[in-house]
């Protein structure tokens, strides 16, 4: 009875499930682990990037991204469809910024990307994204985390993991975790917490890790201000 209701995106099964989100749920399952925490004075996010073949350039793998100046994320599951939301925020984002000539704050990019994702779970002749995301970001708010699932629902988190070690991933953030520790103390336990559940040596070339910060910046008049900024560790 249940298989008839496993391939249709637009039906619920008689447990009122629709079949293809838990689906794409376990795709997620089955990518890298990513982890997100939040630190009094900034957001830190950070994966593996594990290299498939010793003939791949690792250069070309990336999966912490910029989304906008003070945003980024980074994803476990599937990386195409992970390309295909980075392509369409950036758009959003660039749209908001020609319009209000400012950053969007990273609820109205949350709201954007799950609002993508909310509607290839009822529209026919599409699937699910396989991917959920980590979107850290720095705002007039201060810093926030949220996690987006291939449903389209999000949440903010004070520290969180996906991918496919995310069970062991967050009982350890649940026992390191502190909320007064600061970005440079986030970043060492984000690290740890990869550690975890890294299959052989870890190297600086086997991570990913990006940071979202305030930033002293001048502006076009002399004025000196602080800014949200978004930037991935290997960058200046």
């Amino acid at each position: 009875m249940g298989d008839r209701y496993s391939f249709s995106l637009t039906t619920f099964s008689p447990s009122g499930k629709l079949v293809q989100i838990e689906y794409a749920l376990a795709a997620v399952n089955k990518g890298v682990t990513s982890v997100g925490l939040k630190g009094t004075n900034g957001i830190v996010i950070a994966t593996e990037r594990k290299s498939h073949s010793p003939l791949l350039d690792d250069n070309s793998i990336e999966k912490v991204s910029i989304i906008c100046r003070n945003i980024g994320m980074v994803y476990s599951g599937m990386g195409p469809d992970a390309r295909i939301l980075l392509d369409k925020s950036r758009k959003s984002a660039q749209e908001y910024k020609r319009v209000y000539l400012e950053e969007p704050s990273v609820m109205i990019m949350v709201k954007e990307i799950a609002s993508i994702m909310q509607e290839f779970t009822q529209s026919g002749g599409v699937r699910p994204f396989g991917v959920s995301l980590l979107i850290a970001g720095f705002d007039d708010n201060g810093p926030s985390l949220y996690q987006v699932d291939p449903s389209g629902s999000y949440f903010a988190w004070k520290a969180s993991a996906i991918g496919k070690n995310m069970i062991n991933a967050k009982t350890f953030l649940e026992k390191r975790y502190s909320e007064s520790m600061e970005l440079e103390d986030a970043v060492h336990t984000a690290i740890l917490t990869l550690k975890e559940g890294y299959e052989g040596t870890m190297v600086e070339s086997g991570i990913e890790i990006g940071i979202a910060y305030l930033e002293n910046t001048t502006t076009k008049e002399g004025d000196k201000i602080q800014q949200g900024r978004f930037k991935k560790l290997s960058e200046p």
